[in-house]
């Protein structure tokens, strides 16, 4: 790979972790009292599927994509409306304190990583290395998440138990961008 594609996987890479960057951002800032650990488990989490997400992408290649393009967005809103109506839902019961959702569970990883998938499979066709690229990308999204979890602890001072709502917002508009996103294509 020469400097121009590894820029472009590496500008690819840090659009791509926008939706950990959002997520991780309402899952920092809960109110859950702050741990290195658990910083680390939800970076992790969303790294390393960021990273194997367009290595299966690339793997599966255009036979599958035929099969689910007409209806991948809509799984994607799906996964992400539902998780974020679970926020909502624990919001409006005051349940943010006591238990908030797990969002590095795979069904949650994989509402924020669908996008990644649809990388992967065009990697494949741009004769692109899937494993320098897969890397790259791992390791933003696991820089963006952790930066931006660490903040979501900054600001939850500020916003407390509302960031809950807000992560719920954030979700539900990332699985609207999704599908605004595939009807102006």
């Amino acid at each position: 790979m020469n400097f121009t594609d590894l820029l472009s996987v590496f500008v690819i890479a840090l659009g791509l972790s926008a939706d950990c960057f959002a997520v991780s951002l309402g899952v920092g800032a809960s109110g859950k009292e702050f741990s290195w650990k658990s910083m680390l488990r939800v970076a992790l989490a969303f790294g390393l599927f960021q990273m194997g997400m367009p290595l299966l992408g690339w793997l599966i290649g255009q036979t599958v994509v035929q099969y689910i393009s007409n209806y991948d967005h809509w799984i994607a809103f799906a996964l992400l409306a539902f998780i974020g109506v679970r926020m909502a839902w624990e919001f409006i019961k005051g349940e943010s304190e006591s238990k908030s959702v797990d969002i590095t569970r795979w069904p949650n990883l994989i509402a924020t990583s669908i996008d990644v998938l649809a990388v992967g499979l065009s990697f494949a066709f741009l004769h692109i290395n899937i494993w320098i690229a897969a890397a790259i990308i791992g390791i933003v999204a696991f820089s963006v998440t952790a930066v931006s979890y660490w903040l979501g602890r900054k600001v939850s001072a500020w916003i407390g138990r509302w960031a809950l709502l807000l992560g719920a917002v954030v979700l539900i508009g990332i699985g609207v961008r999704i599908l605004v996103t595939h009807w102006t294509a």
